[in-house]
């Protein structure tokens, strides 16, 4: 029985084609600024959001954290939704490498209201720290991929610019946001200062993401990464599969989007699985159960089907390019025959 895997999207393994171009790779150190694949990387990524400047980094997690230490200075606050991946997955990392503290909204599902985030915003006072980053995130992960709106982008970017306030955006899924909004990856990024956003994940490269802004915050990110123990010498292994993943994956997004779809679809009328109204915008599934997490997801792997908690009593399922259509309809079938007749 073959093994459906919904962990994450992160599960994905590199193409064929990404394969043979990291085989054949022109390489050289990329510390001296000497790799002519991370270049071409960068030069690619930083044209695809409509930036000056790209910086290949390692992970997202160190290209949010770039972000938020080349944005403020220590003892500053930043303001980001509750469940934020900054906040919610990347260690303490605000407060341990930039000695910033967070001030969390309580988004909508995600999404933060531009009053909500200027009734955020610290007056001057000796008593307060400066608001110095705003940080968003599109999708968003633990609102089930949910996707915000470029109105709404624009209305907080254009309120954090009246109060001198940057705007960074984790847009680890950046492209499965514009495949949803129909729009290029710079409509969504022009709504900020930097952007992050990551190569694996959909777009199926190994490791690595993109941090992109203007050239001066990119020529100090490249130094904050360095500090942080992200400089790579002969890069242009990994970066290859960067420019596979950008130059091609980027353009078959829609397939995980519905995929996904029918797998909300499918599993809808399940004994004790609860899912959401609203039909997935992006790639994930998100369930509340009747079970406890461990004892679901014991009996999803017994029959094949590998998922992940997303909080007590709630479970993600990520569509990806592994999965195909005939793997969609045979998880439904499995879990039905499961839930429904077990």
């Amino acid at each position: 029985m073959k093994t459906i895997d919904f962990r994450s999207d992160t599960v994905t393994k590199p193409t064929q084609a990404m394969r043979e171009q990291m085989a054949k790779a022109a390489v050289g150190d990329d510390v001296m600024e000497e790799d002519p694949t991370v270049q071409q990387l960068e030069e690619l990524a930083a044209r695809s959001v409509g930036k000056e400047k790209a910086l290949f980094v390692p992970s997202g997690t160190m290209g949010n954290q770039i972000a938020v230490k080349l944005h403020t200075n220590p003892s500053d606050e930043i303001v980001l939704e509750a469940q934020s991946h900054i906040f919610y997955y990347e260690a303490g990392g605000v407060a341990g490498i930039s000695s910033v503290q967070a001030r969390q909204i309580e988004g909508d599902r995600g999404m933060i209201a531009k009053k909500q985030f200027q009734d955020a915003i610290r007056a001057e006072d000796i008593h307060f720290p400066k608001t110095s980053l705003l940080c968003l995130e599109n999708t968003h992960n633990r609102a089930g991929g949910r996707v915000m709106p470029l109105q709404d982008m624009k209305e907080l970017y254009d309120c954090a610019k009246e109060h001198q306030i940057a705007v960074h955006l984790d847009g680890a899924r950046l492209f499965n946001a514009a495949t949803a909004l129909k729009v290029e990856a710079k409509e969504i990024a022009q709504y900020t200062d930097t952007v992050m956003f990551c190569l694996s994940k959909g777009l199926g490269a190994p490791v690595g993401s993109i941090l992109a802004g203007d050239a001066k915050s990119i020529e100090s990110a490249r130094k904050i990464r360095k500090m942080l123990g992200g400089g790579m010498r002969q890069a242009g292994i990994i970066a290859a599969a960067g420019v596979e993943a950008l130059t091609v994956m980027t353009k078959r997004l829609q397939e995980d989007h519905d995929h996904a779809r029918k797998l909300h679809q499918g599993i809808k009328d399940v004994k004790g699985i609860r899912v959401s109204e609203e039909v997935p915008q992006t790639n994930m599934v998100m369930v509340d159960i009747d079970w406890e997490n461990e004892k679901f997801l014991s009996r999803l792997k017994k029959i094949g089907i590998l998922a992940a908690a997303a909080g007590e009593g709630r479970i993600r399922f990520v569509t990806h390019f592994e999965l195909n259509l005939k793997d969609i309809d045979e998880a439904i079938a499995r879990i039905k025959n499961e839930f429904n007749n077990g």
